[in-house]
């Protein structure tokens, strides 16, 4: 048992979702989105370096030790497993750890609305997981890649980095493919990919020009592809993909899109109010024809309308989604307040209005 493994033990016992330790300051767990340091001394430089090193591959030690920073996932057999993140810092060494949960959670154990199942039966097409650090993409890439998993007949392939959840094949068959292990790059994996006769393609994280070019082209040539992006909302995600590319491009780039595109899932994490845990409001854009009409000609700042006015395709907006928590009573006005877009919509909701001056 590595030393390190009874910091995780407590991460699991408190329900954290992240364990941070830093050289001259106490470790401290992420719990419900608040940061709580640990009744521990403050960890020293040499002492951190000799714990991290005792769960991390040789190889990532290199790595780390080149470059300042590293990405592996380490996993505690009946409890969970983690990705961690190893940098230097003014002090020394820091590490951050991301609890995976073994179990992966079906949409309807994570209460997402039915239209994001219905993503899992698409034949082909690219879907984006989108949002902040820290707001539950991952999780909810892996309750649609596991609906896929359980009711489809399909090769399924994941490209991470690391390798989050792991899936055991069921009707499907699974690989999992890791950045830096099993292959040098998102961009590496993808070209072999296209000759590894996959149906569905999950991408960890869309990251650069060319990741999001063979994306889409794979989308494009009949497989079915997922993967995320740091973005707040559906416009916001759909002009970054566009604004990646040179200008000379971005024609054809919002073309390939407008035909490739099937949904964007934007999600934002709330903590809760009624009981522990925290909820996720989603606003979800379904790729119609009128929406691949507007992101061909350009006019995403019209992609909103088209999402207010299209409930029946199960499309909703980001402050749909935060009201209708609020109404449920599972989320605070406040919170509601600092996280929509619309800020005169809640302020209905709150007792005294929020003195933020970024927003006169």
């Amino acid at each position: 048992m590595a030393q390190i493994d009874g910091f995780f033990k407590l991460m699991n016992d408190e329900g954290a979702s992240d364990l941070h330790m830093v050289a001259g300051q106490q470790p401290v767990l992420r719990i419900r989105g608040d940061m709580e340091r640990v009744k521990f001394k403050r960890l020293e430089n040499d002492a951190l370096r000799v714990m991290l090193y005792e769960i991390c591959p040789e190889e990532k030690i290199r790595a780390f030790e080149e470059t300042g920073d590293v990405d592996f996932g380490y996993e505690i057999p009946g409890m969970a497993r983690y990705r961690c993140n190893y940098f230097q810092q003014k002090n020394g060494v820091g590490a951050v750890f991301r609890e995976i949960p073994s179990d992966i959670m079906t949409v309807d154990q994570l209460g997402l609305p039915k239209v994001v199942s219905r993503l899992s039966q698409l034949p082909k097409g690219l879907v984006l997981v989108t949002g902040p650090t820290g707001s539950g993409k991952s999780t909810t890439l892996a309750a649609i890649i596991d609906e896929c998993n359980r009711t489809r007949k399909d090769h399924i392939l994941t490209i991470e980095d690391p390798v989050e959840f792991v899936h055991q094949s069921q009707k499907c068959i699974i690989n999992h493919r890791e950045v830096g292990t099993h292959t040098r790059s998102f961009t590496a994996a993808l070209r072999g990919a296209l000759r590894e006769d996959p149906d569905i393609i999950m991408v960890g994280e869309m990251r650069d020009l060319e990741t999001i070019s063979l994306a889409m082209e794979a989308a494009m040539t009949g497989h079915l592809v997922f993967s995320t992006l740091h973005t707040l909302n559906a416009m916001k995600t759909v002009d970054r993909v566009i604004e990646i590319f040179p200008a000379n491009q971005q024609g054809q780039v919002r073309s390939t899109l407008a035909d490739s595109l099937r949904a964007v899932v934007s999600q934002t994490l709330f903590k809760r109010v009624d009981v522990k845990g925290r909820c996720a409001a989603l606003e979800i854009l379904i790729a119609t024809a009128a929406v691949r009409n507007l992101i061909r000609e350009g006019k995403t700042f019209q992609i909103l309308s088209s999402m207010q006015t299209g409930k029946k395709y199960g499309m909703q907006t980001l402050d749909d989604a935060i009201e209708e928590l609020v109404l449920k009573k599972r989320i605070s006005a406040n919170d509601a307040y600092t996280n929509c877009i619309e800020k005169s919509r809640f302020l209905k909701y709150l007792k005294n209005a929020p003195a933020d001056f970024t927003e006169v």
